[in-house]
């Protein structure tokens, strides 16, 4: 099933509607979709790298009114919606994983800025339902989730304007990595400096 749907995310890229299913698929990322909008984001900035930016803009914005849908399932119906679409992407027990680790919104943040903002670890529909789950300021949320997801397709826009196709794989398998990587130095930092301090 993640298959078919990863093949008809990338058919939407050379329709005229492309901009259309960006900002849908953008903002169902964010809240109850499985399949990254770099899918269908990737192929439109390599035909048309001179419209990179523009994808690049809409991209964020949907992402981010999808973060805010994901904050109010997770705020005002978690065991009506949320719940369900979790464990129908067998995403549950992750959250609830998650959902034990943290203790205040500076987690979050750091999950939504560094690792599920640039990396999608986890997916970023699961931190924005934990968002709204642990109540966390809806303008602070806002706010950060305009920084995340703008620096990851403004990044994305300016790999590809720059070096093209060539980059599209290093994109695609490694950039996700190299990002993890570096947000699992931060937030063992991050724990490490709240043990010392108490």
């Amino acid at each position: 099933m993640l298959r078919r749907l990863y093949d008809w995310t990338m058919s939407l890229a050379s329709r005229k509607s492309a901009e259309v299913w960006l900002a849908v698929i953008a903002f169902v990322e964010s809240s109850v979709f499985l399949v990254p909008a770099d899918v269908l984001f990737l192929p439109m900035a390599l035909a048309k790298p001179e419209r990179s930016y523009r994808y690049a803009l809409i991209a964020t914005v949907a992402s981010v009114l999808g973060g805010i849908a994901g904050w109010a399932l997770g705020y005002y119906a978690y065991d009506a919606i949320a719940r369900p679409v979790l464990e129908f992407y067998n995403k549950l027990d992750e959250f609830e994983q998650l959902r034990s680790a943290i203790h205040g919104e500076w987690e979050i943040l750091l999950l939504l800025l560094v690792t599920s903002g640039l990396a999608h670890l986890p997916p970023i529909k699961v931190v924005t339902i934990m968002a709204g789950v642990i109540g966390m300021n809806l303008g602070f949320f806002v706010i950060s989730a305009i920084i995340a997801r703008g620096a990851r397709f403004l990044l994305l826009a300016w790999l590809l304007r720059r070096y093209g196709e060539p980059i599209r794989h290093f994109v695609e398998k490694r950039l996700g990595q190299i990002v993890g990587i570096g947000a699992g130095v931060l937030i063992t930092l991050g724990i490490a400096y709240k043990l010392l301090a108490h």
